[in-house]
């Protein structure tokens, strides 16, 4: 017989210390990249405090599974997330990136989401 455990998790949280995140950091890339079309490695890292070598190991994952749009100008890529790309994971399949972005990339669009970046 199972019995429910949470009886014994404490339910004040305010001292749990939550050091996980719900995404992979190259999801957390790609949310980035998605309300910040155009944006550049060296951006990235700033705002996510991240080196550039790290970001520019995940965008380099990100673009060989066909998630990410490349525009040079110059010496800099600007990067921008496929909304039509295939969402990749090894459960969840048949949805686009749109499917999971879509309504985060549509509340930027319109000022409804706060980001570091203006």
């Amino acid at each position: 017989m199972r019995e429910s455990i949470s009886k014994e998790m404490p339910t004040n949280t305010s001292h749990v210390n939550n050091h996980w995140y719900l995404v992979s950091s190259h999801g957390a890339v790609l949310f980035y990249i998605a309300v910040h079309p155009g944006c550049t490695i060296k951006q990235i890292a700033e705002d996510m405090s991240l080196t550039q070598r790290t970001v520019w190991g995940l965008i380099g994952d990100l673009r060989r599974a066909d998630m990410l749009e490349v525009e040079r100008e110059g010496r800099r890529h600007h990067y921008t997330v496929d909304l039509d790309a295939d969402f990749r994971h090894p459960i969840i399949k048949g949805f686009s990136l749109r499917v999971v972005l879509g309504e985060l990339v549509a509340k930027h669009a319109n000022g409804g989401l706060q980001t570091t970046r203006a």
